[in-house]
């Protein structure tokens, strides 16, 4: 049985790809109308461009919209059964709510245990809260200097994937069927397949690189809504303020202090739901607040709408006078549904980690992934890990050995796909 197994001169090159790709600041906007939110994400895209072309990726192209799309062609010889065309998916932007300018990376070879201390900040990323940290002594370790985040979400996804690409140049006596490249802007924000072309992508199931964990591989996300309230009230001096101020901050924090304390992010885990204020805004006359509401299945997504709803309606009596408008947006569904459908996809990737010799671990995303509008769009896309954690935060890191292990993987995947067409 094939085994993939990176060599430390590739493994070098993973991780100057990832510094590279790091210090290129792609934080998104989660405020922006336009498409991408950022110009800056075209950066690292228009860099992502010229490394494919180097590595024989000749039609690699970003379009107008920031997507980077690129082929690596089929090695297969015209009698082979027919193998479907892959795709291999990261995003390119950063989590908008910290920092990506100026992001220092720390490199950490040997990692002994025990807090990592941030040399720009003088915090450290604590090991209780961090307890993958006891898996990794003796890994290579990446973080940020602690001023901003690191950027491994997901442009360790992003090195894996070009790492890939140069992994199969170099080793032509493999055999591998079409793999389609693809890289997106706008995940963070929950946009990243806006305006994804799939007809122009061309693969006939995909994986996003954009997990945790070793061995994690993901079918699961939660199903995903957005929602605002908009508070009205009526300001007047407060000198002269009795019987007519309609103050629509009291109203609006009232709100979010009715939320139930027990269905927050920072009070669940697993598959319990939550909503989640992200945004406030406003003064006495308007006030407005964003919400993520988050559950596993569309009832319970309905549930905490219900809530909401029923918070709004019990602040209109407290607060007379007060025009409140709750709003309510679709963002994204369960992939388990449709990948159920077809679950292929899946067996083959959790068939390549066990390969590599790695215990998969299937679990539910408390988060979304590109793959999840994907697979609903007809492009079935699980989640393969690529090694952050801590992510959106400036406690964010990465072991190389696991993106190292990510890459194998992958390859892994695209050999069964291979394998099984026979």
């Amino acid at each position: 049985m094939l085994v993939f197994s990176l060599s430390n001169d590739e493994r070098r090159d993973l991780l100057e790809r990832f510094l590279r790709y790091v210090q290129v600041d792609t934080q998104g906007d989660d405020d922006a109308e336009c498409f991408p939110t950022t110009e800056k994400q075209k950066d690292l895209a228009r860099l992502l461009v010229e490394e494919l072309k180097s590595l024989g990726c000749s039609d690699a192209a970003m379009d107008q919209w920031g997507y980077v799309m690129a082929t690596v062609p089929s090695n297969l010889p015209k009698e082979h059964p027919a193998v479907p065309t892959i795709g291999l998916i990261a995003h390119l932007d950063t989590y908008p709510g910290t920092s990506g300018h100026g992001v220092k990376p720390q490199v950490i070879k040997g990692y002994q245990g025990g807090d990592v201390p941030l040399p720009g900040s003088g915090d450290a990323i604590p090991v209780a809260q961090n307890p993958n940290l006891q898996r990794c002594v003796g890994h290579t370790i990446v973080t940020s200097d602690g001023t901003t985040l690191l950027g491994a979400d997901d442009k360790a996804g992003v090195a894996e994937i070009l790492t890939i690409v140069a992994w199969l140049r170099e080793h032509p006596a493999i055999s591998h069927g079409t793999i389609k490249i693809g890289f997106t802007p706008d995940e963070e924000v929950g946009r990243g397949t806006e305006h994804f072309d799939l007809t122009a992508f061309a693969a006939d199931y995909a994986y996003t690189l954009d997990g945790s964990g070793l061995g994690e591989i993901e079918d699961e996300t939660f199903c995903a809504d957005s929602a605002s309230i908009t508070v009205i009230g009526h300001d007047v001096h407060p000198g002269y303020a009795k019987g007519k101020m309609i103050n629509a901050v009291r109203a609006a924090s009232h709100i979010v202090e009715s939320l139930p304390q027990d269905r927050l992010p920072e009070t669940t885990e697993g598959r319990e739901p939550y909503l989640h204020p992200i945004g406030f805004s406003g003064d006495v006359g308007k006030a407005e607040i964003k919400f993520l509401v988050r559950a596993f299945t569309e009832e319970e997504l309905h549930q905490r709408e219900d809530i909401l709803k029923s918070i709004v309606n019990e602040t209109k009596g407290k607060f007379p006078g007060a025009k409140i408008e709750l709003t309510i947006k679709e963002s994204y569904r369960n992939m388990s549904y449709p990948i159920s459908k077809d679950p292929k996809v899946l067996d083959y990737a959790l068939e390549a980690v066990k390969r590599q010799g790695i215990e998969p671990s299937r679990k539910p995303i408390r988060g979304g992934t590109d793959g999840a509008r994907l697979s609903f769009m007809g492009l079935l896309t699980p989640n393969i890990f690529a090694g952050s954690q801590s992510y959106h935060s400036t406690h964010e890191w990465v072991s190389l050995d696991w993106m190292s292990k990510a890459v194998e993987v992958t390859l892994q995947i695209i050999n069964v796909w291979v394998e099984k067409a026979k």
